[in-house]
């Protein structure tokens, strides 16, 4: 069950990409799961700069 304050939150994103031109639900899923993907990938590198700052290893 969505809590209210999640529902909200589902709520505004979905008005976002409606008001953006994307009325499709499968579409705006297929974007949703795009950012969140591009999301965690910049956090795996974020990470692993980190850890490469911190024992002087190149990343690369």
């Amino acid at each position: 069950m969505l809590t209210g304050d999640l529902k909200s939150k589902i709520d505004q994103i979905w008005n976002a990409f409606w008001s953006g031109g994307i009325a499709n639900p499968i579409e705006v899923i297929e974007q949703i799961t795009y950012l969140l993907f591009l999301r965690r990938l910049d956090d795996l590198h974020t990470l692993e700069e980190n850890k490469a700052s911190r024992s002087c290893l190149s990343i690369f």
